[in-house]
């Protein structure tokens, strides 16, 4: 006869879940950066919700400081790089880093390229590569935009890019973007 009391159960049940959860977990490399308001405050205040709605923050790149890429504005971006160690599934990140935006005072506005507090890219979920209708990863126009690269290949230079089949600073060394992005 097998006697196993409530508490064992359980307790066998929660070290298989927090198995079970550690073992799916994904490493997601994200671009934050805005424009308008505190930014510094905005981006730190980004990575912190980012901790606490997505997942464990690992690593943050410095942050840069870069013209505005497709359109004018009077005020400069500061970028970073952010990697998280998640147990989300990628459409469940992307849903909750659009409410982290929305909550930190994102407007989106039809044009694309536009001012804004804060902008969260997905660059990287894993090494996966997915195109849905709202969401691509690894993210689209990572090898033509230096205010992504600088700050990857700081954290990250050795990664592959599993689509390019080139490592991050390799992109970074033929990419084509002239703007200037300084270390802030």
């Amino acid at each position: 006869m097998y006697y196993f009391s409530i508490n064992t159960f359980f307790i066998q049940i929660s070290l298989l879940f927090l198995q079970t959860n550690f073992l799916n977990m994904a490493k997601v490399l994200f671009l934050i950066g805005g424009n308008l308001g505190n930014r510094e405050e905005i981006l730190q205040n980004t990575v912190a919700r980012i901790g606490d709605e997505v997942g464990k923050v690992l690593q943050l790149s410095s942050i840069y400081e870069t013209a505005p890429w497709g359109f004018s504005h009077e005020q400069n971006f500061l970028n970073q790089v952010v990697v998280v160690e998640t147990n989300l599934p990628p459409m469940a990140v992307l849903d909750r880093i659009q409410h982290i935006e929305l909550e930190l005072g994102r407007k989106r506005k039809k044009n694309r390229y536009s001012e804004r507090t804060i902008d969260i890219d997905i660059l990287f979920y894993d090494l996966e590569v997915m195109t849905t209708e709202r969401l691509e990863v690894p993210h689209p126009r990572i090898a033509e935009r230096k205010f992504a690269l600088i700050p990857l290949n700081e954290i990250a230079g050795n990664l592959i890019h599993p689509v390019f089949n080139k490592r991050i600073s390799d992109l970074l060394q033929v990419c084509p973007d002239e703007l200037e992005v300084t270390r802030y």
